[in-house]
């Protein structure tokens, strides 16, 4: 079986596409590479708000690389990273990008953009077996992840990005005095709790990926007197030899006389002076004496990413690292997670039997037992108004591996409205949303509410779910274990149940198979 998928990075200064064909395994042939540099980053401010120019710019790059990707019949996946991320506008260029491109575009965390790298790397070089320490360096983000067998260890997204540091420190044509110092000092100031925790770990070998890393490599490839190679993916370079292309880029004082350094991408030569003043200090503080470089990066992981999901999750186990992330915040932040487990339970097994009615797949599925598992995160925090807690919790958590940042918003909202008010237009987080993500919305946190109800009194007392139809009512029969008394759990249940009565379009009646009459005693 051959399928054919495109990938489409939207960084803060290029967006990339990468076209492959997939056989039956994990292996690719890329058959069409595109990179245009764009600079959505280019706007004044800390990267809060894209510029009409660079949106019209971007927009038109991803109308071209949708033509590129249809060639080939090939279906498109799109992340965006920092200057998206932190835009308050970036609901302007993501519905264009919808409706003008044709392309849905989803928000990655700088944690997953982390991991989506870290996938891509594993394709490029040969070390998976080995723990490593992972670099790569954006226009608006620095990533750092230490990973080994293929797990995240540990990762970090510091906003330390060759344009960001760019406008703060090299505004003008001519360096300043003093501005490399500054910089310096901002940039390791910035490192040091990613340096203690990288340094608490270890690694064996250090990667470095990012068309910033490369440049400094093709530096040094020039100051050694080497011709250029086809590829510098595997490409060792040494920390002297990044010091020493630091230098360089301070002597040529000028954006001009940069441009003509040896080795350098005349493209990037007003940014990179930033960018290797990171990796400078990135591979000082980190103790790096030795950095490899790959050639894959954040796209090709987009590109297995992408895989995985349309093959059922089966790449890296994908699922299990979705599944063992909500278990591991669940785990961290909910006093009674055994609780949350038989909820979840409960209102999957609702979610199955009603398919009929509701009409949702298994992403939806996915969705809701993430959403239940963590309804209740937000009693960390506090007891009063926990369900917008737990929304607040999950939405800016930094645990939730292998989800979109889209799907962790439809996490969220699920877990938000397990309990009080029922999603409304009102809301604006849940207005903001397509109406069929609404739709899922409701029926999720209807299942929910249902499921969590049915464990009342947190006492497992409720065994086992039937549903059935009796005449136009859709009828729970809540099974109890052993003979329980269910009375609490049947009136909460029967309390929350509107909602899910409302999203399926039938009344609903929650019950229990009556208890047959105690035994009389005789002499």
């Amino acid at each position: 079986m051959t399928q054919h998928l495109a990938a489409i990075d939207i960084g803060t200064n290029s967006i990339h596409l990468v076209v492959a064909r997939f056989g039956e395994g994990t292996q690719f042939e890329v058959v069409a590479r595109e990179k245009e540099m764009v600079r959505l980053g280019s706007g004044p401010g800390d990267l809060k708000q894209l510029q009409p120019d660079s949106i019209e710019r971007g927009i038109e790059t991803l109308r071209r690389f949708r033509r590129i990707a249809d060639i080939s019949g090939a279906k498109v996946y799109a992340v965006a990273t920092s200057a998206v991320r932190e835009a308050h506008n970036a609901h302007v260029f993501l519905d264009r990008a919808r409706q003008e491109a044709g392309i849905e575009v989803e928000i990655v965390s700088g944690v997953e953009e982390a991991r989506l790298i870290h996938l891509g790397v594993l394709q490029a070089l040969a070390v998976y077996d080995r723990r490593l320490v992972l670099i790569d360096i954006g226009g608006g983000s620095t990533e750092v992840l230490v990973g080994e067998r293929g797990e995240t260890l540990t990762a970090a997204s510091l906003k330390l990005g060759a344009i960001r540091l760019t406008r703060r420190f090299f505004r003008t044509e001519r360096l300043h005095p003093g501005a490399v110092d500054s910089c310096r000092r901002y940039v390791r100031s910035n490192l040091v709790p990613v340096a203690r925790e990288v340094r608490r770990l270890g690694f064996e070998l250090a990667v470095g990926s990012s068309g910033t890393i490369q440049t400094v490599a093709a530096m040094a490839n020039a100051a050694r007197g080497e011709p250029a190679p086809r590829t510098f993916n595997g490409f060792e370079l040494g920390r002297s030899e990044v010091v020493a292309a630091v230098e360089a880029l301070i002597a040529a004082d000028t954006v001009g006389q940069r441009r003509r350094l040896a080795g350098v991408d005349p493209a990037r030569a007003d940014i990179l002076l930033a960018g290797a003043i990171i990796l400078e200090q990135v591979t000082g503080e980190l103790g790096i004496e030795r950095l490899t470089v790959s050639d894959y990066a954040l796209r090709e992981g987009v590109l297995l990413d992408a895989l995985a999901r349309e093959r059922g999750g089966a790449l890296h186990h994908l699922q299990d690292l979705r599944r063992r992330s909500v278990m591991h915040l669940l785990e961290l932040m909910d006093d009674d997670p055994e609780h949350s487990r038989r909820a979840a339970r409960l209102a999957l097994s609702l979610f199955d039997q009603t398919r009929r009615w509701h009409g949702l797949g298994d992403a939806a599925r996915e969705l809701l037992e993430a959403g239940t598992l963590l309804a209740n995160v937000g009693l960390f925090v506090s007891h009063s108004g926990h369900h917008k807690h737990s929304y607040y919790v999950i939405r800016n958590s930094d645990h939730l591996s292998g989800f979109t940042d889209h799907e962790i918003e439809l996490i969220a909202l699920i877990a938000r409205y397990h309990r009080k008010s029922a999603p409304k237009a009102k809301h604006r987080e849940f207005a903001a949303l397509r109406p069929s993500d609404q739709g899922l919305v409701r029926v999720a946190a209807a299942l929910s509410r249902v499921g969590i109800a049915l464990d009342r009194t947190r006492s497992g007392l409720v065994e086992a779910v039937e549903v059935r139809e009796d005449g136009d009512e859709i009828v729970i029969e809540a099974r109890p274990t052993d003979s329980a008394d269910l009375t609490l759990e049947l009136f909460t249940a029967g309390e929350r149940a509107p909602l899910l009565a409302e999203v399926l379009g039938r009344p609903v009646r929650v019950t229990a198979p009556e208890r047959p009459p105690a035994a009389s005693l005789s002499a």
